[in-house]
């Protein structure tokens, strides 16, 4: 049986893809790493899932901080916690205790049982750097890398980078170089995927505090876009989820990518090159987005 492990910053689309993922895979292990927000607040939003949303997997504290350079958040974006929820007062009853261990040793231990195993990444790339430098004889046994982060076309954190790859694009490097070749849903495949209002209405009759959950939180990711004046919001991290349950609703081609490093300008940028005879990934190029989208939307709607 092939296994899974979940990286991540734990935003608002995190936690959305973490429920589609669930609703199809068994998974062994969630690490976190800053990103979306600090750590600290990114395990809080671990701990609470864990006790409101009922997930039995075992939780990792990962980096605090990007390989170089310093921390950077979306908070302005997604506010101090980064779970934008509709609707008044906290999305969670309360703030649950959490004692989370390392992630290094666990991950290093579940890759070296039986395989296959794969790695749903949807943050910045620092925790699978650190395991690369740490234990790159085990890069072998990841069989599918799918990481939603970099931008052929234009950037959402500045205009020529995505928020996962501005964030550490040191770490997407030392991934890039050690042979992992992962599966990239990029912006351009996310903004394919969009929600609407339709898509919060229909899960306005949540009678379960988990459901309930789940609908205040998608609302108030839709309201990021309704704020901007769009008709909707791209899916993000939940189409990487779907790339994982059901990768025959995706093309992929390979590419040679390199990330912008030095110049602040253009730090984070994904430098793409689609005719390179050595690729080191696998874009996805084309994708049906209507499939997709009732994918990742229908387990939020179970009771």
């Amino acid at each position: 049986m092939t296994r899974l492990w979940i990286d991540t910053d734990m935003g608002v689309d995190d936690v959305l893809a973490i429920v589609a993922m669930r609703a199809h895979r068994a998974v062994d292990g969630i690490s976190l790493v800053s990103g979306n927000a600090p750590l600290t607040q990114v395990a809080q939003n671990a701990g609470n899932c864990v006790t409101e949303l009922g997930w039995d997997v075992p939780v990792y504290h990962g980096a605090d901080r990007p390989v170089l350079g310093p921390l950077e958040t979306a908070q302005a974006i997604l506010g101090a916690d980064g779970l934008p929820a509709r609707g008044e007062g906290p999305v969670f009853t309360k703030d649950s205790p959490y004692d989370f261990p390392h992630f290094l040793g666990p991950l290093c231990d579940w890759l070296e049982e039986d395989g296959p195993h794969e790695i749903l990444a949807l943050g910045p790339l620092t925790n699978l750097a650190i395991l690369a430098l740490a234990r790159p004889d085990l890069l072998p046994r990841i069989d599918r890398l799918v990481w939603m982060g970099g931008a052929v076309g234009r950037g959402n954190h500045t205009p020529s980078a995505e928020f996962n790859a501005f964030a550490d694009p040191e770490a997407v490097q030392i991934v890039l170089d050690r042979g992992v070749m992962p599966d990239v849903i990029d912006l351009d495949a996310c903004r394919e995927v969009q929600i609407g209002s339709a898509d919060v209405d229909a899960l306005a009759g949540a009678t379960t505090p988990r459901a309930r959950i789940l609908h205040r939180l998608l609302g108030g990711y839709l309201d990021i876009g309704l704020s901007r004046g769009r008709p909707g919001m791209a899916l993000y991290d939940p189409v990487a989820a779907a790339a994982m349950i059901a990768p025959e609703n995706f093309t992929f081609e390979d590419a040679r990518v390199r990330m912008a490093c030095t110049d602040p300008v253009t730090r984070g940028r994904t430098e793409t090159d689609f005719q390179s005879q050595t690729p080191n990934a696998r874009f996805a190029t084309d994708l049906d987005a209507d499939a997709i989208r009732t994918l990742c939307l229908a387990p939020l709607a179970l009771d």
